[in-house]
């Protein structure tokens, strides 16, 4: 514990990087769990740290383990799964908390006022017996917080994501378009001020226009709110506009991280550069997509060495038998990849320069 702290604390003061002001550090994240056949391992010792006010995207395939991940940092993993390692929120003012540490009361307290959570399907997070107001004064209260100061807020933030607010706020969940629903969820979650928002696929279940509009939407409150956004999603091509940091998931763990233009513009692991080339994008030719061959390891065999070298177009003998570290892309640092020959990569699996949204104009500008 004492050594994840220190380290985050030598990063928050690099001189050498403004931006390294961390909210979240997680070291050897590792989530469990028991089944007949042997042990999952859907979070495979992670180490990430997340900065304040930026938002993170963090993308993968489905079953890579990036929601678990985003579970983990909640300590919000269901039984019988087990969470171990460090999770580390380190607040705007006072100590580092350490979140595996806190107990019922406080991770109840935690979850809401410092770290909100913002899940897929705004129709299955609300109760359908209660009008959205409820929602709101039921939060309020079960916090001890004002109820009248917390309302206006409500307001404020509805009328912000373009809600007509007492209209929606006297409305039942089903009286709500999908669109209308997730934004009054996002709104929710922000009720009682946390400083990190985590979103799970928040628009996944939406139409393309729908998705968009939020991401740009999400992008104004994060300035006006000074908000820090883990976002979580498959579809790297859409949250390339919004992020200011990518790290790309794969066998549940992190396989390429850095600044998302780096990250579009210059993709460095094999698998960032597959997932790229397979994900639909409005502005590539239909003919340049192409499914990533295979299929992601079992979880509860997990292949020896670099997990990406049953799929790998380049791997070897090294990458079969060798787990490989991050390497620095760039001189900074900003940029790594966990691949041994990633300079070999933009050979290997080649990129249409219009499959790239290079610098999010086709989404969000930030």
């Amino acid at each position: 514990m004492a050594d994840a702290t220190q380290r985050t604390a030598e990063a928050q003061h690099d001189p050498g990087d403004e931006r390294k002001d961390v909210v979240f550090s997680l070291e050897n994240a590792t989530v469990e769990f028991d089944m007949d056949r042997g042990t999952s391992r859907v979070v495979d010792d992670v180490d990430f740290e997340v900065y304040r006010e930026e938002i993170v995207g963090i993308v993968g395939e489905s079953g890579s383990g990036k929601s678990m991940l985003a579970n983990a940092m909640l300590d919000a993993v269901d039984e019988p799964g087990r969470l171990t390692g460090d999770v580390i929120y380190h607040p705007e003012d006072g100590d580092p908390i350490d979140v595996l540490e806190l107990s019922d009361r406080e991770l109840k307290e935690f979850r809401w006022e410092e770290v909100a959570m913002v899940f897929q399907g705004a129709s299955r997070s609300f109760n359908p017996t209660m009008t959205i107001r409820g929602h709101f004064e039921e939060t309020l209260d079960a916090h001890g917080a004002d109820r009248e100061a917390g309302m206006d807020r409500a307001r404020e933030l509805l009328s912000d994501l373009y809600l007509d607010a007492e209209r929606v706020l006297d409305s039942y969940p089903h009286e709500l378009s999908g669109g209308m629903s997730q934004r009054a969820l996002i709104a929710l979650s922000l009720i009682l001020e946390p400083e990190v928002l985590v979103m799970d696929e928040p628009t996944a279940a939406l139409d393309l226009l729908m998705q968009r509009s939020i991401l740009s939407l999400l992008s104004d409150l994060q300035e006006k709110y000074d908000l820090t956004v883990v976002f979580i999603t498959h579809d790297l091509p859409l949250v390339a506009g919004l992020a200011d940091r990518i790290a790309v998931m794969y066998a549940f763990d992190l396989r390429e991280v850095g600044p998302a233009k780096d990250v579009v513009r210059n993709p460095t692991h094999p698998y960032t550069r597959a997932l790229l080339k397979a994900v639909p994008n409005l502005d590539a030719p239909l003919e340049t997509m192409q499914p990533i061959e295979g299929s992601a390891p079992d979880p509860v065999n997990i292949p020896q060495g670099c997990t990406y070298a049953p799929r790998c177009p380049i791997a070897d003998e090294q990458c079969r038998t060798t787990e490989p570290h991050f390497h620095e892309v760039d001189d900074g640092g900003e940029h790594a990849v966990t691949c041994f020959h990633w300079e070999d990569a933009d050979e290997a699996v080649d990129l249409d320069p219009q499959a790239q949204t290079a610098d999010g104009e086709t989404e969000v500008n930030r």
